[in-house]
């Protein structure tokens, strides 16, 4: 089967239509139509189907389009092999949530413009669980996904994972709550055994988070009772201030006046980021060097 005709495959289940297709390729629309119809009989099987005005895949289409996701990576791998010392160009797409966007890859997109100037990216901000799903549906090249070390997230095997930066995480309580004062040396259970009847403030597009505060109250002794759920480190802060709540926060991030951090230590909270990529696209050159420079940076 020829490359050509599985990428106007993979192209039109992405795009839903030989006229996006054609626009985004710069075909005429009857051009895809007749290699499309030239690819079917290349593989012995009805590829797409009418429906309505439009076109769909069949349930052949849409395996053989899985399938030339990985062929047309390896393809690029075989380029990539054959000229390794070839100046890096492309677009690698990204995905990643919002603190690695600004610490780990706005360096990089400094660092591209003036030494790889045909290297560009096309950042999308997502949650991991969210990053995950346009990685293994092939939307993006590359994830910028976290964990901590309290809700470790199971990675699959075969993707591909470099470690870049972890940061610790304390508890977020109003300034003026006498119960933040406590001991210094008091551990982890202690510190929100004394915020037992407050509300806690979660992730709303990640239970990760949750998912601490829940392991170290049940180490201090009681069930945490979830307040408020929001994706905005701001907003949090402003629900904390507000006397909403107590939330977990970066140690080294923006504090709002009104709140204050107190650590936790014994179990300690980190949050532990990484570049995680498909098998096959760690020698697309492009890719390959977002990457290295992401760990560098890191």
């Amino acid at each position: 089967m020829d490359p050509h005709r599985l990428r106007l495959l993979l192209e039109l289940s992405r795009r839903g239509s030989m006229r996006a297709v054609a626009d985004e390729l710069g075909y005429t629309t009857s051009t895809v139509s007749q290699q499309l119809a030239v690819l079917g009989r290349e593989a012995g099987a009805t590829l797409i189907e009418p429906e309505g005005r439009r076109v769909r895949l069949t349930p052949a289409g849409r395996r053989l389009a899985d399938h030339a996701v990985t062929i047309l990576a390896a393809l690029e791998a075989a380029r990539a092999d054959l000229d390794p010392d070839g100046e890096p160009a492309g677009t690698v797409r990204v995905a990643g949530f919002a603190s690695a966007v600004r610490r780990s890859l706005v360096p990089v997109l400094a660092r591209l413009s003036t030494e790889h100037p045909a290297v560009h990216l096309r950042i999308h901000e997502h949650e991991p669980a969210e990053a995950f799903e346009l990685l293994a549906a092939d939307e993006v090249d590359l994830a910028l996904v976290y964990d901590y070390t309290l809700a470790p997230v199971a990675l699959d095997p075969a993707l591909r994972v470099t470690p870049l930066w972890s940061a610790a995480w304390q508890l977020g309580v109003p300034a003026a709550d006498e119960a933040g004062g406590g001991r210094a040396d008091d551990d982890a259970p202690a510190v929100f055994r004394r915020f037992a009847d407050a509300g806690w403030i979660v992730n709303s597009r990640n239970s990760a988070d949750e998912h601490v505060v829940r392991t170290i109250a049940s180490l201090a002794g009681f069930e945490p009772r979830i307040a408020h759920r929001a994706d905005s480190l701001e907003l949090v802060q402003d629900l904390i201030v507000a006397g909403l709540g107590v939330a977990l926060l970066p140690a080294d991030g923006d504090l709002a006046g009104g709140v204050r951090l107190v650590a936790l230590r014994h179990p300690d909270v980190a949050l532990r980021s990484y570049a995680v990529t498909r098998p096959g696209r760690d020698s697309w050159a492009p890719l390959r060097l977002v990457t290295r420079l992401l760990s560098a940076s890191a």
